[in-house]
């Protein structure tokens, strides 16, 4: 328990780091589709929400509503829909931003190692356009990278440890954006005008611990994300400018925390930073804080 709460206490204390969140909404949380098959049950809803501030003065809420449905003992269907609210100097823009429909399959397990593997397509709501009073807006204000992306991921489950690893690859791009920084009277945001982005990899490391009543659940993980390639953008002379050091490595610290009210119910507080980011972040992911909470029910 002591080791729990120093890792707590370094939680809290790196909150305060300038942080890049995580990748394009997707591949952080595909982790938690690996749990899926966990449950004994064959249906389960998750409500959640999720706060951040970002660059600049801009503030997310970011709830989403989450289906998972157990086709058999190996198979099971996660679908998810997202909601985004940002709020900064340039006003306030919500919208749905992005459904996802993420497939696991658990293998047997063998020698204590149990083997899973997903694939799934996250699929936009926005094309990244979104404005307000007809002023384009930069992706930091953006529901949806306005990206059809493909995931396909592993696991592996070794007693209390999980190692897994996922990729995501925007295969179609309809990112519609028309934001030049030098016409927006700030250099707080970089230009995303017609904005493409590269492949994202994932793997993270996770260790459970649970209380003797196994009501509190405790998962500290460490997630490295790598950037597989520079963004690139649009200039006012339709020429393609790539964003130079925007590829590269991100290292999160995340602490899952469970609360089992009975079998069925439960719920979820999660608290993240980062100990090495990115030199640039112009898809607008960067965050200072990240604090979500969830409500599971299954039946």
């Amino acid at each position: 328990m002591k080791k729990l709460i120093l890792i707590i206490c370094l939680v809290a204390t790196n909150l305060t780091l300038f942080a890049q969140g995580c990748s394009d909404a997707g591949i952080c949380s595909v982790g938690k589709t690996f749990e899926s098959s966990e449950s004994s049950f064959n249906n389960t809803i998750e409500v959640a929400t999720v706060f951040g501030v970002g660059e600049a003065d801009v503030t997310y809420i970011s709830p989403f509503i989450a289906y998972t449905r157990k086709l058999s003992d190996k198979f099971s269907l996660t679908t998810r829909i997202t909601f985004s609210s940002a709020n900064g100097s340039f006003g306030t823009r919500a919208s749905f931003g992005d459904a996802f429909v993420i497939g696991n399959y658990i293998f047997n397990e063998k020698d204590s190692k149990q083997w899973s593997v997903v694939a799934g397509w996250k699929i936009p709501f926005t094309s990244a356009n979104l404005k307000i009073n007809g002023f384009s807006l930069p992706l930091d204000y953006q529901a949806s990278l306005g990206t059809f992306d493909l995931f396909l991921g592993t696991n592996l489950k070794y007693k209390k440890w999980d190692f897994n690893a996922v990729i995501q690859i925007p295969v179609f791009n309809n990112n519609k954006n028309s934001y030049f920084s030098e016409f927006s009277g700030t250099t707080d945001f970089p230009s995303t005008n017609l904005f493409q982005r590269k492949s994202d990899a994932l793997f993270r490391a996770t260790y459970s611990l649970k209380t003797k009543n196994q009501k509190f659940v405790f998962k500290p993980n460490l997630l490295f994300i790598y950037h597989l390639g520079e963004d690139s953008y649009e200039t006012i002379f339709a020429q393609r400018q790539t964003i130079v050091g925007s590829n590269g490595l991100t290292v999160n610290g995340n602490l899952l925390s469970i609360y089992n009210l009975d079998k069925k119910n439960s719920v979820e507080l999660s608290i993240a930073t980062p100990f090495a980011v990115r030199d640039s972040r112009p898809d607008g992911l960067t965050r200072a804080l990240v604090v979500g909470m969830s409500y599971k029910f299954s039946f």
